[in-house]
């Protein structure tokens, strides 16, 4: 089971995590999760984010990260390997809101995938992708606007 941490690197409880969200919800702040994930030689690296923004009076936000390493070869195609991140996405939405009970959540997933507009990799999957994560319950953004999968996830990813 991997380990959460802070942005800062130490590591974190994910009842602590729980905890933060809950005061961070009850203050009117969102939370964001994204997963990023990037192969590493015979490993296939996924980092998943919980980003705490917008709070009143808040200054700045916070994040949380963990890593998992799956075998690369588990992932033959981009088209598998994005499906896996928004299922570990929209799953980490799941289990907070089942930790935090009947709270008022403002939840909000980042899929770090480009729009169908573009001429990207990813671009034939937005739709599908951002239906699952919709249909899921959740709010979705996709770059530029996912920060929490693009920047913050990607950034443990590497």
């Amino acid at each position: 089971m991997a380990h959460w941490y802070t942005g800062s690197g130490e590591r974190i409880r994910f009842d602590d995590i729980i905890s933060q969200i809950k005061e961070h919800s009850a203050d009117n702040g969102t939370t964001y999760i994204g997963t990023d994930s990037f192969f590493k030689k015979h490993e296939c690296v996924f980092s998943t984010a919980i980003c705490l923004y917008g709070a009143n009076k808040q200054r700045g936000g916070r994040y949380f990260f963990k890593k998992n390493k799956t075998p690369k070869k588990n992932f033959p195609n981009l088209f598998i390997r994005m499906l896996k991140e928004a299922e570990k996405t929209i799953k980490m939405g799941q289990k907070i809101v089942e930790r935090c009970g009947d709270m008022n959540l403002r939840i909000e997933l980042h899929l770090d995938i480009s729009s169908d507009k573009k001429d990207e990799g990813t671009s034939g999957l937005a739709k599908m992708l951002v239906g699952y994560v919709k249909g899921s319950g959740f709010e979705c953004k996709i770059k530029p606007d996912a920060f929490a999968a693009a920047s913050i996830a990607d950034k443990h990813s590497k």
